[in-house]
């Protein structure tokens, strides 16, 4: 199989215009498939089976490589016999059936407790662009909505006194969220006499959130006002808007909240979704010295 190596690395730097990167990975990833078949006796295009690609995949899965990298291996390879198949080098292609390893899913970096509280504690609530910068952290803490969600709120989104609000998910989906007594009173500060201040004539009057053009604001530069105040706060750990929103979910099942909640309160239409947020798992003697009723003794 060696000499179509050399030929599909031109293909696909002529006529796909894939980057050099992209086709060094590529090659890597064939060249070893390739001396795999070769300590098998296998060394045509023609002799390679539907057994084999995957045989391949599962020996690289058993030197612990990570999923992210089978992927890019099982892509690699599917690309490589399509191009021997229009070359009529082969008649049918041996990875048509490859299982697909499932993607590896990370349980998402959180703040601790002592963290967050440092980084609300930030912004400056006595000047406009403080007031408007605690109530966006204080609401993206106390709900978990989506930074988009959050910069696509309007003023009469918010209740305050009923400590709720309206957000609009991905497929316009509705949703009521409840947020904290701390959140709603940031708010207020930011509502009473701090965004007027902000807001320019012509502008989006709605909007509940502003920059300082009076418009509204993007994810863009809530990403970078929250860059800021985490620096301030001394937060070592590179932290986003995504940051906050793992931090509520992990932090509500830490305390003894359902998954069912929080899959409602973050808007997850798949409850596997959320199973990422799970909580650690005590020990077996923390399980027992809290819940037994003669652990004391």
């Amino acid at each position: 199989m060696e000499p179509y190596l050399g030929a599909y690395m031109s293909y696909l730097e002529d006529e796909k215009g894939l980057s050099k990167n992209t086709i060094e990975s590529y090659k890597t990833d064939i060249a070893g498939f390739i001396a795999f078949a070769a300590e098998r006796g296998i060394v045509h295009p023609q002799e390679v089976n539907r057994a084999l690609p995957s045989l391949y995949i599962g020996s690289l899965k058993q030197q612990g490589r990570a999923s992210s990298s089978l992927l890019r291996c099982m892509a690699a390879l599917r690309s490589f016999f399509r191009y021997l198949v229009r070359q009529s080098v082969i008649v049918q292609d041996p990875t048509l059936f490859m299982d697909t390893p499932k993607p590896e899913r990370k349980q998402p970096r959180a703040l601790t407790t002592a963290q967050v509280d440092k980084l609300l504690s930030m912004p400056d609530p006595g000047t406009p662009h403080g007031a408007r910068d605690k109530a966006m952290l204080e609401l993206l803490y106390a709900s978990g909505i989506k930074v988009s969600e959050l910069v696509s709120l309007n003023v009469g989104d918010v209740d305050t006194s009923m400590r709720f609000m309206r957000c609009v998910g991905s497929g316009g989906k509705e949703r009521i969220v409840p947020i904290s007594p701390g959140a709603a009173h940031s708010v207020e500060v930011y509502l009473d006499g701090m965004r007027g201040r902000m807001l320019k004539p012509d502008r989006e009057a709605e909007a509940l959130f502003l920059n300082n053009l009076g418009t509204r604001m993007t994810r863009q530069g809530f990403w970078k006002i929250m860059k800021k105040h985490g620096e301030a706060a001394g937060i070592e750990e590179e932290i986003n808007p995504h940051t906050l929103r793992h931090s509520f979910a992990l932090h509500l099942l830490e305390n003894g909240a359902d998954l069912r909640s929080v899959q409602e309160l973050l808007g997850h239409s798949d409850l596997s979704t959320t199973q990422m947020y799970q909580a650690p798992k005590k020990s077996m003697k923390e399980v027992y010295d809290r819940f037994h009723p003669r652990s004391g003794e």
